[in-house]
């Protein structure tokens, strides 16, 4: 069989009658915008995260630029975010006027660095964007603490951990992307909830940042052809919504049958030494969205190669810094460098994660990672 890096043909095959099912009501209704799947998503998965509103829109680069937008932040402000993501974590900050301010991240958890952060305040910082990056929560209970001490909006980039969970100290448990004051996920195929197209939506529990960002959403109008503010048009599709409403139902043992490929990885590749095993952190589950190694000795690239030549797919998440982006060179100084994101960018590799366990994928591809490391020393 061909090795995906998620694979979705196997995932389709178990609910396609419900997907079909679904789409084809869509197509009966003709109701393609807005339908009645879009509501019935919404409310399903606001009873899912335990949120008060999530407003289902385009994408998940529309939802980060939505919050923005909702939250009135004025060209000129600073948003604090890692410099160790996906583009668009920073570029919607750009595209609005504001300046994106990159920090780095922690060795272990990918996610951002806490230490240091006072650093990068100044009168003009504005937010802070914390990325559950590969799955895993950021340490959340200190990033609200520090935006409450420095009068900081939390927006939440939660596109590769919806259905991961934060364990707050007091024993309290939140859906990620629920915890800050908005939160914004992506539903693109290969996320752990994924529609058969793009889209996205946002989560809070503010009534009124909720609906400026419905309206801001739906070209900044509450009422048709009253347009308030200036805003964009951005909508789920009722197609997809009424995929995600099936695919809702299995997040739960997507999550677990991540997780069990993930153990399966640990348990046979924890005592190779020029590799590190991803790490946990005590008060997060972990969705794993990505299985992501670090390697240690300088043949990360060279790995890859190899695997590519047995057909075993992998992906590099993500090669070089936002900093050293052509596109954001404006906004950090020459020479500009932060050491864990740099070490990262050479060091990791993810390897093939399913929502469909299949244990002789999983030891083919653990017998091939020993065998490089076996004959390169």
């Amino acid at each position: 069989m061909k090795i995906q890096m998620v694979d979705l043909k196997s995932q389709y095959e178990k609910i396609k009658d419900e997907i079909n099912a679904g789409i084809q009501e869509c197509i009966d209704n003709t109701a393609f915008i807005n339908g009645p799947a879009v509501k019935e998503f919404q409310q399903e998965f606001e009873k899912y995260l335990n949120v008060k509103h999530v407003i289902p829109c385009a994408n998940g680069t529309d939802a980060l630029q939505i919050a923005m937008m909702a939250l009135d932040l004025k060209p000129g402000d600073e948003v604090i975010c890692p410099a160790f993501t996906y583009v668009a974590t920073a570029e919607v900050i750009g595209l609005l006027g504001l300046k994106p301010i990159m920090v780095d991240v922690d060795e272990n958890t990918f996610n951002i660095a806490l230490e240091g952060l006072e650093n990068y305040i100044t009168p003009k910082t504005k937010a802070i964007v914390p990325v559950h990056l590969y799955g895993q929560s950021a340490e959340m209970k200190k990033i609200l603490d520090f935006a409450e001490k420095h009068n900081l909006f939390v927006i939440e980039d939660n596109a590769q951990a919806i259905g991961s969970d934060y364990i707050f100290p007091d024993g309290t448990t939140m859906k990620t992307g629920t915890i800050g004051h908005i939160g914004c996920t992506s539903f693109f195929p290969s996320k752990n909830l994924g529609c058969y197209g793009d889209g996205g939506a946002l989560m809070t529990n503010d009534d009124d940042l909720a609906a400026r960002i419905r309206m801001i959403a739906n070209h900044g109008q509450q009422k048709k052809y009253y347009h308030k503010v200036l805003g964009c048009n951005s909508r789920l599709d009722t197609i997809q919504a009424a995929i995600l409403k099936v695919k809702l139902k299995q997040l739960d043992q997507y999550s677990v049958s991540r997780n069990q490929m993930a153990a399966y990885y640990d348990e046979n590749l924890k005592e190779v030494p020029e590799i590190q095993i991803p790490e946990r952190v005590k008060n997060a589950t972990h969705v794993f969205h990505q299985y992501t190694l670090k390697v240690k000795n300088g043949k990360r690239d060279e790995l890859q190669q190899y695997l590519a030549g047995k057909d075993i797919p992998s992906m590099i998440y993500y090669p070089l810094p936002l900093y050293r982006q052509e596109a954001f060179e404006q906004y950090v100084e020459e020479g500009f460098s932060l050491p864990v994101t740099e070490k990262l960018c050479s060091e990791v590799i993810s390897l093939p994660v399913h929502t469909e366990f299949n244990q002789q994928v999983s030891d083919y591809i653990i017998s091939e990672i020993k065998n490089f490391f076996k004959t390169n020393n």
